[in-house]
């Protein structure tokens, strides 16, 4: 009998199934969209690398909040994970804040070339705080949908200006310069265009068109005022329960759709743009001397920013990576 008990615990650790492990991940993407398909594709390119014993739960549509309401489940256990932008990756490090410095980068050259530089210490920030970064992917370049034409920052301070609920320091930024703002769920954003709570918002065009802003908000700027970043965040303590050969394929799998999500945002601008166009959408393109009236005013933000939006430390290191490459762009431009 004694030979036999270890025989039987071996065959039954064979027959019977592996624990499965569900992970919840909560985003903003729209079911059906682009961004929601990929992470389908994710989860089904874990489930098939783990041998089943990874589910990844998708809860599309922001059925689960905002995106700092999602940051702040996560840390509470309700959910585990999380694809967000730039709003949701800054209530765990505002050092993503860098890429959102207005009128800094004037094209994906710029942000990439800057990106492969202060990565490594952002993923550390992420860390240190009690996430992984799984992917980085960005959601697009912000633009300037508006509800009456808006060519220059006088314009812009007629009217009430989009923020986040729960973010508290940009509305201050904005008072200090000047301008109004008001704070909205991400869900109230339509309604507060169509009543006029809010009269502009900065924000990709893909956004723009899959929640319909251009119907209320028909004028757009056309000048990239900022990129919004995105990435997918797990739980440190999540993560580091799984197998350490199953965390390698997954974060494989992860760098793959992030890389494929990124090439189709940074190909949709474009499309969305055109779309919105035919559907009644006012394209104003700025003279030169509008776009430095615009520059101007983002060059007297830095004083307020550096500090407080965005940490002093990286603040000074993604300006001086791009002086340095504009730099080195002239140099060889001789």
């Amino acid at each position: 009998m004694k030979k036999i008990r270890p025989l039987l615990i071996l065959i039954l650790s064979v027959l019977l199934p592996a624990k499965k492990t569900i992970i919840k991940l909560a985003t903003l993407a729209p079911q059906g969209s682009d961004m929601h398909s990929l992470m389908v594709e994710m989860g089904q390119r874990w489930t098939a690398a783990t041998a089943g014993e990874i589910i990844l739960r998708i809860y599309p549509n922001g059925v689960v909040g905002d995106e700092r309401d999602m940051i702040r489940k996560i840390r509470i256990g309700q959910i585990h994970a999380a694809a967000v932008s730039t709003e949701g990756l800054s209530v765990i490090s505002t050092d993503v804040y860098g890429f959102l410095i207005p009128l800094l980068f004037e094209d994906f050259d710029d942000v990439d070339w800057v990106r492969d530089r202060i990565t490594p210490e952002l993923e550390k920030d992420f860390y240190e705080n009690g996430f992984v970064i799984l992917n980085w992917g960005d959601v697009g370049w912000a633009y300037w949908f508006t509800r009456e034409p808006l060519r220059t920052p006088n314009d812009l301070k007629g009217m009430r200006i989009f923020t986040w609920a729960g973010d508290y320091e940009t509305p201050e930024l904005w008072r200090n310069a000047g301008y109004k703002s008001a704070q909205l769920a991400y869900l109230d954003v339509l309604s507060g265009l169509q009543t006029g709570l809010i009269d502009a918002i900065a924000t990709p065009p893909i956004i723009t068109l899959a929640n319909q802003y251009f119907g209320p908000a028909n004028h757009m700027l056309d000048m990239k005022w900022g990129l919004v970043t995105g990435g997918t965040v797990i739980y440190r303590s999540v993560w580091e329960k799984i197998k350490p050969e199953y965390r390698e394929a997954m974060m494989t799998i992860a760098e793959e759709i992030g890389l494929k999500q990124q090439k189709v945002n940074r190909e949709i601008d474009g499309k969305a743009i055109e779309t919105m166009r035919e559907y009644g959408l006012e394209i104003y393109h700025p003279s030169v001397s509008e776009k430095q009236a615009w520059i101007e005013l983002t060059r007297s933000f830095y004083p307020d920013i550096r500090g407080s939006l965005i940490p002093t430390e990286i603040f000074d290191r993604v300006i001086n990576l791009k002086a340095l490459k504009d730099s080195l762009e002239a140099e060889s431009a001789q």
